[in-house]
């Protein structure tokens, strides 16, 4: 295994580091509020940093939401790449690929997912007028194919981050198919929901909702994989952030004539963190590796996902209690970090869960 990111992979995440860390100012993200900082969201496309991760592939994207992560940057970036920009391009057919990449690219098109549990959401046949109605080359394979391609979804789901910005939303279905809906097309209504990180979530219902599918068996499990390690790297960063922020603080803070970090507890704290916000990081970018070398990368998934949501959740514990005081101020940036921590914990599925899933797979698969 090398993780040694490539000449373009370097120069996306330096270009990343250089818009994240000017645009996502403390003051700016709190006049965003809940929403999504449009200014910035501009810059990053203008900048072409979506197409960059499609360009340099999951290891690529990993490095490139490490740096949204470390500024808790407020902009729909790593779901749109995910769930837009690399499922299309990994699962679309050449037709859905030149239509939809373009827009997606250039920021135009934002996508959403829609990864609810097993049973919310369900597929009737008849997505198109034209299909339903008959029409066209009607009993022919070209139409029945044209037919399973399509078709109306119906159901919830109660949480979808970003889901207010997007204009597509990839869902998937009770039988782990994946379908493509228009946030503004009939049938589909989004409600504002509040989450614990500004993410411009909202709660998705489906009623009749035109749809197309995306991919074929196994686009399920790949997009999810694909998600987990991606998120993993923004929890990577956020951690990176919380602990930069920390470190800060302890070393210029001083508490009985001596900075904070000089104290044997405090230093230790910090060394548990920064371990286990190493080890976020080096099992994201041992899953982006196998993704980009074709390689299987399913437990490696789940590996990071698991860390990303048992040790993040330590790590920015840890950043905020180090901050003392301070640290309970809901208006400090470090609780930015802590508020992004929670929130991927919980988009992560938790924990427990993750480990569950992880057994399973282990046990079916056996030993090699």
């Amino acid at each position: 295994m090398d993780f040694t990111p490539s000449e373009e992979q370097i120069a996306a995440q330096g270009l990343a580091a250089r818009i994240f860390g000017d645009l996502s100012t403390h003051d700016r993200m709190v006049a965003a509020g809940s929403g999504t900082d449009a200014g910035l969201w501009k810059e990053v496309c203008v900048a072409g940093l979506p197409g960059a991760a499609e360009e340099t592939g999951l290891l690529g994207l990993v490095l490139l939401a490490e740096e949204q992560g470390r500024t808790t940057a407020q902009v729909p970036f790593v779901a749109s790449c995910v769930y837009g920009l690399l499922a299309v391009a990994e699962h679309g057919t050449d037709e859905q690929r030149e239509r939809l990449l373009p827009p997606l690219r250039d920021g135009t098109a934002v996508a959403a997912g829609a990864f609810p549990a097993a049973g919310t959401v369900h597929v009737a046949a008849g997505g198109r007028p034209d299909a339903a109605a008959g029409r066209g080359v009607g009993g022919s394979p070209g139409a029945a194919a044209d037919a399973a391609a399509h078709g109306r979804l119906n159901g919830h789901v109660p949480l979808v981050p970003w889901l207010r910005d997007a204009t597509h939303v990839l869902v998937a279905a009770a039988d782990r198919s994946l379908w493509i809906a228009r946030t503004a097309g009939p049938g589909v209504v989004t409600e504002h929901v509040e989450t614990t990180a500004p993410w411009s979530a909202g709660r998705l219902v489906l009623d009749g909702a035109p749809a197309e599918r995306l991919g074929g068996p196994g686009a399920y499990e790949e997009v999810l994989a694909i998600a987990r390690t991606a998120f993993a790297g923004v929890q990577a960063g956020v951690c990176a952030g919380s602990l930069a922020r920390a470190v800060e603080h302890t070393g210029t803070r001083e508490q009985f004539g001596r900075p904070l970090s000089t104290n044997q507890a405090v230093l230790l704290r910090a060394a548990d963190a920064y371990m286990d916000t190493e080890a976020i990081r080096v099992t994201a970018y041992e899953a982006a590796w196998r993704h980009d070398e074709r390689l299987p990368f399913a437990e490696q998934a789940l590996t990071s996902a698991w860390w990303a949501s048992e040790a993040g959740r330590r790590v920015v514990h840890a950043g905020q209690h180090l901050h003392g005081g301070t640290g309970a101020d809901l208006d400090h940036p470090v609780h930015r970090h802590f508020l992004w921590g929670r929130q991927l914990d919980a988009h992560l599925g938790g924990s427990g869960s993750v480990l569950q899933e992880l057994g399973e797979l282990l046990v079916k698969e056996g030993p090699e």
